[in-house]
């Protein structure tokens, strides 16, 4: 690549409570190492709890959403088939109990606020939750991997006191839903996308067409 070409950007919709997003950010991982010209990402939010988020944030499991034991029990197989292939440890494969919403409404801020800290604060709510079993719905637990991030002291707590930060969280998910995003991890290149936590190797066929 020559220094007048644009860095290519990959384009993410992710969910923090989604184990796959987990995996598939460890595939992107994978194959930036094996390119020699730089990538960028782009962080899109999703919301996977939308349907069984009652209006006072609490999840509502009685909300039958399609999907019984035995789809749960295939995706756990593919969590643990994806994260012995990536070379990932994971401390579970699937956490139902846990909201990400307010994760990712500091997550937004942050991006849009503090640059520089956006990316560690990202990787840090990912491995809070699937390499350190914690709830990343906890302010107290997001304010730990803020201050571990470099973001400012109180910016969790300020964040989640502004209804503004809802209001932005919530337009994402609607522009989400406009673009046709309607499941993840979704990658996005140009006019091009691929789905799930998929290997390396089509991520590099999504972003270099060979």
């Amino acid at each position: 690549m020559s220094d007048t070409e644009p860095v290519p950007t990959v384009r993410v919709y992710a969910d923090y409570v989604c184990p796959f997003c987990y995996l598939g950010y460890a595939s992107l991982e994978e194959y930036r190492e094996t390119r020699e010209a730089p990538l960028e990402t782009d962080w899109q939010p999703f919301d996977l709890r939308s349907r069984k988020r009652r209006s006072d944030g609490s999840i509502d499991h009685s909300v039958d959403d399609g999907k019984d034991e035995s789809y749960y029990e295939e995706a756990r197989k593919n969590v643990r088939r994806l994260a012995e292939e990536y070379d990932v440890e994971m401390a579970g494969e699937l956490r139902k109990d846990v909201d990400s919403y307010d994760a990712q409404r500091v997550a937004l801020r942050a991006r849009e606020e503090h640059p520089d800290a956006f990316e560690a604060f990202h990787r840090g709510v990912f491995e809070a939750l699937w390499t350190e079993a914690r709830d990343v719905g906890d302010a107290d637990v997001l304010a730990e991997v803020a201050a571990d991030a470099g973001l400012p002291e109180g910016y969790v707590a300020e964040t989640l006191a502004d209804d503004d930060s809802a209001t932005a969280l919530e337009s994402a998910f609607e522009a989400a839903q406009e673009r046709g995003i309607t499941g993840v991890p979704t990658f996005v290149h140009d006019e091009y996308a691929a789905r799930g936590a998929v290997p390396p190797e089509q991520l590099r066929r999504l972003v270099e067409g060979a």
